[in-house]
C-alpha cells in the first residue's frame, strides 16, 4: 500500500470566550483525563498513524505546549485580534505537501479522518443537517462541487464541520488567498476565494459520523456525551 504523506494542522489559537473556561478550548475535558486535544490526537494516531503535526496556539498556548512537548508549535502573536483565516495563513507557512486541518474544537469520530486521509485533491468535511446562524454552510455547484462557504450561505444543504484536505499543489493559490482575507475572516473565506479563482474542492458527506465544534456550553454536553459512550 503507498504511504501517504500528509501534515496535520490543529488551529488552537482562539480565546474560546463564548464556552467561558478560561482555557483554550482544545484543553477543555472531555472527562477527568482526556481534553478535547487528547481525544483529536488519538484520532489522528488511529486513521494516519502519523506524527507530523503541527498546532497554531495563540491564548494560553503554552497550557498545550506542557501538555503535548512532541508537537510540533507555530504562535499567531496577533490571536486576540485576527479570526481562524490567518491562524491557518501561519500553520501553513513553509509546507510542501498535502495537508488536513481542523480546528482544536472539534470532536468526532475517527472514521471521518480515515477516510478524508484515503482521499486525492481538495476536500470539505460536509453533513446535511438542520444549521443554525452559527454554523458555517455549503451548497453546491451543478456538478457536485463547493460553490459557497460560509455563515451566511443562503439555501444552504447543510454544515461545513472544520476538518478538510488541501493538496500541494493548491497550497501557494490558498496561502496568497489567506493573506487577503480581512483580520477577522474565517479560514472558509480563504477557500471561497480561490473557488472564484477557479479551483474546486468536493464535498466529503461524513453521513450520520459524529462531529461537532465546541462553541457553546451544550456542544460540550454533546461531546461529551458521545465521547463517554465511545472511548476505549
Amino acid at each position: 500500500m503507498k504511504v501517504i504523506v500528509i501534515k496535520i494542522i490543529i488551529l488552537a489559537a482562539g480565546t474560546g470566550s463564548r464556552l467561558g473556561h478560561g482555557i483554550p478550548k482544545a484543553m477543555v475535558e472531555l472527562d477527568n483525563s482526556t481534553t478535547i486535544m487528547d481525544q483529536q490526537l488519538e484520532n489522528i494516531k488511529k486513521a494516519t498513524g502519523t506524527e507530523n503535526i503541527r498546532v497554531v496556539l495563540g491564548y494560553k498556548g503554552s497550557l498545550i505546549e506542557e501538555k503535548h512537548p512532541e508537537l510540533e508549535y507555530l504562535y499567531n502573536p496577533r490571536y486576540r485580534e485576527t479570526n481562524t483565516s490567518k491562524s491557518l495563513l501561519i500553520g501553513l507557512e513553509d509546507l510542501d505537501e498535502d495537508v488536513i486541518w481542523m480546528n482544536g474544537d472539534v470532536v468526532f469520530d475517527p472514521e471521518i479522518l480515515r477516510t478524508l486521509h484515503q482521499k486525492k485533491g481538495n476536500h470539505i468535511c460536509v453533513d446535511n443537517k438542520r444549521v443554525g446562524e452559527e454554523e458555517v454552510k455549503y451548497n453546491l455547484t451543478d456538478d457536485g462541487y463547493i460553490k459557497e462557504l460560509s455563515k451566511t450561505v443562503q439555501n444552504p444543504l447543510g454544515e461545513a464541520v472544520g476538518i478538510n484536505r488541501v493538496s500541494r499543489e493548491t497550497l501557494p493559490v490558498l496561502r496568497e488567498a489567506l493573506n487577503e482575507c480581512h483580520d477577522q475572516d474565517y479560514f472558509e473565506r480563504g477557500v471561497e476565494i480561490i473557488i472564484e479563482r477557479g479551483e474546486r474542492f468536493k464535498p466529503l458527506n461524513i453521513g450520520n459520523m459524529f462531529c461537532i465544534e465546541v462553541d457553546f456550553p451544550e456542544d460540550l454536553e454533546t461531546a461529551r456525551k458521545y465521547y463517554m459512550e465511545h472511548k476505549e
